[in-house]
């Protein structure tokens, strides 16, 4: 029988990659999307060939306690575990801090920080009672280092890091493991689609000189999620090509 990976944000740059590399590793992916955006998942999911087996749509509020608790406890009693959790859903709303609105600050602490109590609390006590069962939190570069006009981003990816390493301390006597990937600078259509010029700027400030691939991004969850990481947890995984080293 298959593992079980849930991975939220699957149909963005980066969780395409990583939901195409679960699948190529031999697990069943239940792939979430915002409940409003369901044509835009089918679209997304038509465009691969993946079978009813491989991939599973789910539509699931993030941000939502509440529907997270009730959409997550029927998904346990349908599919019996998740053996894998990918938290990567994640939002921008890049600004100066003097301009920022508390919309802007609490749309982004929402979606990428307390998506993770949402998503992870209803599913932790199943986790832990299966054993041998993997959490890994996408996080950023930007969440170690800081970034200009994103204090409400590196925040929130900074608060996942403290949030990986105190569930990790609860989770590594049950057999769980929980762990991040702090992506850098990655060649998501989105990133690819900025002026050549600003580009080429980013990438001089890269020492590799170039952007990660997001299957370079996938294969780091794949590592994490495999039975030779089993003795890692509470670690954060950089892959920036020597952007920020710490």
């Amino acid at each position: 029988m298959s593992k079980i990976a849930l991975i939220t944000g699957a149909n963005g740059g980066i969780g395409s990659s990583i939901t195409n590399a679960l699948v190529e590793a031999g697990y069943r992916v239940i792939a979430t999307y915002y409940p409003n955006g369901e044509a835009e998942a089918k679209e997304w999911l038509e465009g691969h060939d993946y079978s009813e087996e491989q991939v599973r749509l789910y539509p699931l509020d993030v941000t939502d306690t509440a529907h997270c608790e009730e959409s997550l406890a029927t998904l346990l009693q349908e599919e019996g575990n998740i053996d894998v959790l990918v938290n990567n859903a994640g939002i921008t709303r890049d600004t100066t801090f003097k301009r920022m609105t508390a919309e802007q600050w609490n749309d982004v602490i929402t979606t990428n920080l307390n998506s993770l109590f949402n998503v992870t609390h209803p599913l932790f006590a199943s986790m832990c009672d299966h054993g041998n069962s993997r959490i890994i939190n996408i996080s950023s570069v930007n969440g170690l280092k800081g970034q200009f006009g994103q204090t409400n981003y590196s925040a929130a990816k900074a608060g996942m890091l403290g949030f990986t390493k105190a569930l990790a301390a609860e989770g590594a006597r049950s057999g769980v493991t929980v762990n991040a990937i702090a992506p850098g600078y990655t060649g998501t259509p989105m990133v690819e689609a900025i002026k050549p010029e600003v580009l080429d700027s980013i990438k001089a400030e890269i020492p590799m000189r170039r952007l990660a691939a997001p299957s370079e991004i996938a294969a780091a969850v794949i590592f994490l999620a495999s039975d030779a990481a089993a003795y890692i947890t509470g670690e954060t995984l950089s892959v920036n090509g020597g952007l920020y080293m710490h």
